[in-house]
C-alpha cells in the first residue's frame, strides 16, 4: 500500500511539473521590456471605444492600458442584435470567445475542409446547378454550421475566419479575448489586425483610435475589406463573375459597418439545435463523399464547451458556489491556442481562497452580480482591492495574490488563462500552501504558538470556495 501510494504521489508531482512547464517557452513570444508587469495599482476596465453598426455594437478596451501591456492580450465585446450578422473575418491571434448572452449560429471557413451541410446528396448537385442557373430553387453546399449558445466557450484559431448570426429575439453578447502574445500572431503584437471578407468596417485597434469615444458606422474612410485593393477586373476573373459583382466585393459603396441587419432573416442549412449529443456523434460518422481525410483531425475538432452547465464544476459547494475548468484535457484545441479559460460562480458573501496563477496571467470578467477583488504584488502591496461589476473586467498578473468574494446579489465571472493549462496554488483551505506546511514552520515564521499555527492550518476544510464566516460560526456553535 505505502509503494502504490509513494507511486501515486510522484506521479502527481510529475503531471503538476508537466503543466506548470507547458506554457514557458514557445508559446507566447512577447519580448518584455522589463517593466509591463512592474503594476503598483490596477483599476477595473470598462471599454474605451465604442464602434457602431447597422445590426449591433462592438466595444473595445485599450490595448495600450498596462494591464493588457502586461498580460500581452486585447478584449471585445460585441453586442449583436436579433437578425443580425457579423460579417466574415479573421485576426492573426487566436481568439476565446464566450456567449454572455443570447442564442446564434457560426460558421468558419477552414483551409482545406469539404463542404459537409448540403442541402441535396453529392449525386443530385449538378443537376441542381443547372435548375438554379435556369430560375429554379438553389441549391447550398458549405462548412459545417455551430451553434452559439450563453455559456458557450469557442476556441477559434489565428487566421481561421468566421461569421455570425443572431437567431434570438435578444441581444447576442460575446466577450472576446485576442492574444496579441501569442506565437501565431506574426503582425502587430500592440495592435491586433482584423481582416474582413466582407463590407467596409474601420479596424477595431489602431494606434489612432481615441479613448471614451464612439464611432458611428461610415465615418471614418479607413476601413476595407481583402477585396477592397484589389483591381476590379483581377477579381472579376479570378471568380467567374462580372465586374459590377466585383464591385459588389469591394464594398466601396457599403456603409452599414462590421454588423449588417438581414431584413427576412438567414436560411442556411444546419441541425435542429435540440440534437443529442449521441446523434451529433453518429452524424460525424457519415463522411461527406470528398472527404480529405483532414476532417478526422482539423476539421471536426471540437471548438468549444459550454462552460456554464452546473454538471460540468470541478469544484462545487452547495453553501458557497462552483468552479469550472476548460484547458486542453477538456477541449484539447486549447493546447494550439495555449490559452484556457475559468468559470466562476460564488452565492452570497462567499468567498474564494486566497490564491495565485503559478503560470498564466488571468482576465477577470464581471458577467453578473458584483465583487470584492484583492490582488497583491510581489512586494506585498495591495494594487486593486475594489469592487469588479458586471462587465468590467481586471487582469491577475501571473504570481500575484488575489481573493474574490461575491456582494449581496452573487458574483459571477469568466477568467481567460494565458496558459492552455493553467494552475493555481490556494494559500488557505484544505490543500493550501499553509496546509502544506508542517506546525512547527508556521508557528516560527509568523510568530505564533503551536495551538495558533494549529488553528490556522486547519480551520477550514474547504478547499477553495468558502461559505460566508458566520454561516461557519453557526455551524460551529450548532456542533458544540
Amino acid at each position: 500500500m505505502a509503494k502504490s501510494t509513494t507511486t501515486l504521489f510522484l506521479l502527481s508531482c510529475s503531471i503538476a511539473l508537466v503543466l506548470l512547464n507547458g506554457c514557458m517557452g514557445q508559446g507566447r513570444m512577447r519580448e518584455m521590456q522589463g517593466n509591463e508587469c512592474q503594476i503598483d495599482r490596477l483599476t477595473a476596465l470598462e471599454p474605451t471605444n465604442r464602434i457602431q453598426a447597422e445590426g449591433g455594437l462592438t466595444e473595445v478596451w485599450d490595448t495600450q492600458d498596462q494591464q493588457f501591456q502586461c498580460s500581452g492580450v486585447s478584449v471585445i465585446r460585441r453586442t449583436i442584435e436579433p437578425n443580425g450578422l457579423l460579417l466574415p473575418s479573421f485576426t492573426s491571434g487566436p481568439e476565446l470567445i464566450y456567449i454572455e448572452q443570447g442564442n446564434g449560429i457560426s460558421g468558419l471557413m477552414i483551409p482545406g475542409c469539404p463542404e459537409t451541410f448540403e442541402s441535396m446528396s453529392q449525386e443530385s448537385w449538378r443537376e441542381g446547378m443547372e435548375r438554379g442557373m435556369r430560375g429554379g430553387r438553389f441549391q447550398d453546399q458549405h462548412q459545417k454550421i455551430r451553434h452559439l449558445r450563453q455559456g458557450h466557450i469557442f476556441a477559434m484559431p489565428a487566421g481561421v475566419a468566421h461569421w455570425a448570426y443572431n437567431t434570438g429575439n435578444e441581444p447576442l453578447v460575446a466577450v472576446i479575448l485576442i492574444d496579441t502574445s501569442n506565437h501565431a500572431n506574426q503582425l502587430d503584437k500592440d495592435y491586433p489586425k482584423r481582416f474582413y471578407l466582407a463590407g467596409k468596417p474601420q479596424q477595431e485597434h489602431s494606434r489612432h483610435q481615441h479613448r471614451g469615444g464612439e464611432s458611428q458606422r461610415g465615418e471614418r474612410g479607413s476601413g476595407g475589406n481583402v477585396f477592397s485593393g484589389l483591381g476590379t477586373k483581377t477579381i472579376a476573373q479570378s471568380f467567374g463573375v462580372s465586374e459590377d459583382i466585383a464591385e459588389k466585393l469591394q464594398a466601396e459603396q457599403d456603409e452599414r459597418g462590421n454588423i449588417v441587419l438581414v431584413q427576412e432573416g438567414l436560411h442556411v442549412i444546419k441541425p435542429p439545435s435540440s440534437r443529442s449529443y449521441d446523434d451529433e456523434r453518429e452524424q460525424r460518422r457519415h463522411r461527406s463523399p470528398r472527404s480529405n481525410g483532414l476532417e478526422e483531425t482539423i476539421c471536426s475538432a471540437r471548438l468549444s464547451e459550454n462552460i456554464d452547465e452546473p454538471s460540468k464544476a470541478d469544484v462545487y459547494s452547495p453553501e458557497a458556489g462552483r468552479l469550472t475548468t476548460l484547458n486542453s484535457f477538456n477541449l484539447p484545441i486549447l493546447s494550439n491556442l495555449r490559452l484556457s479559460a475559468e468559470k466562476g460562480v460564488l452565492y452570497r458573501n462567499a468567498i474564494m481562497a486566497p490564491h495565485y496563477n503559478l503560470n498564466a496571467h488571468s482576465i477577470i470578467y464581471g458577467v453578473r452580480g458584483r465583487g470584492r477583488i484583492q490582488i497583491v504584488n510581489a512586494q506585498g502591496n495591495s494594487v486593486f482591492d475594489d469592487e469588479l461589476r458586471q462587465g468590467q473586467l481586471v487582469v491577475v498578473p501571473q504570481n500575484f495574490a488575489v481573493v474574490k468574494q461575491a456582494g449581496e446579489e452573487g458574483f459571477e465571472w469568466i477568467a481567460f488563462k494565458t496558459c492552455e493549462n493553467a494552475l493555481f496554488q490556494t494559500l488557505a483551505g484544505r490543500t493550501s500552501a499553509i496546509r502544506a506546511m508542517p506546525l512547527e514552520v508556521i508557528s516560527n515564521i509568523y510568530q505564533i504558538s503551536r495551538e495558533q499555527a494549529y488553528r490556522l492550518k486547519f480551520s477550514r476544510s474547504e478547499t477553495t470556495l468558502f461559505r460566508p464566516e458566520n454561516q461557519g460560526r453557526q455551524r460551529r456553535d450548532l456542533a458544540a
